[in-house]
């Protein structure tokens, strides 16, 4: 199962095919979910309300069609800003990265010495 959720979380944080990227009103690309948290970052709030208002969500759309995080989109159509949506995104991106990393290991105790020891000079 582990090695399901990493191939999906590989491939949600892949770059998509330059034919699918998404084109920002303000003419900026974006190729993955890590581009698009930061643009979401970055933009002005009225470029985030041309492409996410009552009509439609842009975002939700691409990340659901094109990156298909269900998850992801799901979520961003709830989110009430862009701030909000930023959040969300880095995120996810966050989880998905650290899903990647190999399990850290715990330190190694050092061995017991025992007083019964005697250092040999």
């Amino acid at each position: 199962m582990t090695t399901m959720m990493n191939q999906d979380a590989k491939k949600w944080l892949a770059d998509v095919p330059e034919e699918y990227v998404f084109w920002c009103c303000d003419g900026r690309t974006m190729r993955s979910m890590q581009e698009l948290a930061e643009a979401l970052n970055t933009m002005t709030d009225e470029i985030f309300a041309y492409h996410a208002n009552q009509q439609k969500n842009d975002f939700s759309t691409w990340v659901s069609d094109i990156v298909r995080d269900d998850d992801l989109a799901a979520e961003l159509r709830q989110a009430a800003s862009r701030c909000a949506a930023a959040v969300i995104v880095t995120q996810r991106v966050t989880a998905l990265s650290d899903s990647l990393k190999p399990p850290k290991k715990a330190p190694r105790k050092k061995p017991y010495a025992s007083a019964s020891r005697k250092k040999k000079d």
